[in-house]
């Protein structure tokens, strides 16, 4: 799906899967940002990656998602031996609470799609 904004990612024609992490961060950083750094570096190697979204407020309340071209994918890389200290330090240091899930992209498009 063709846009020229590198905030967005770019991804190919569906059908592929979203994964959409709602988080609300507590106070401190505690090294959340080179951690954050790390772990989009490391999905982006992982097979079946497609792409990455992120916003966070002021608030600390942020949206993650991460774009997969399979469940299969997507179990992996919850599963690498890589991103297990995040998602340990996520639940015990940096989340006050998140949500996580888990979505299948039907359809796509966007102001800049010629289609």
């Amino acid at each position: 799906m063709p846009n020229e904004n590198p905030s967005f990612a770019r991804t190919p024609e569906p059908p592929y899967y979203a994964v959409i992490f709602t988080s609300q961060r507590a106070d401190a950083d505690r090294g959340y940002g080179e951690m954050a750094e790390r772990m989009v570096e490391l999905a982006s190697k992982q097979p079946g990656f497609l792409g990455v979204e992120t916003v966070r407020g002021t608030d600390g309340f942020g949206v993650t998602i991460s774009y997969w071209a399979d469940e299969e994918s997507i179990a992996a890389w919850k599963a690498h031996p890589g991103h297990q200290p995040a998602q340990e330090a996520g639940k015990s240091v940096w989340y006050e609470d998140y949500v996580m899930r888990v979505a299948k992209v039907e359809r796509a498009y966007s102001k800049s799609s010629r289609r």
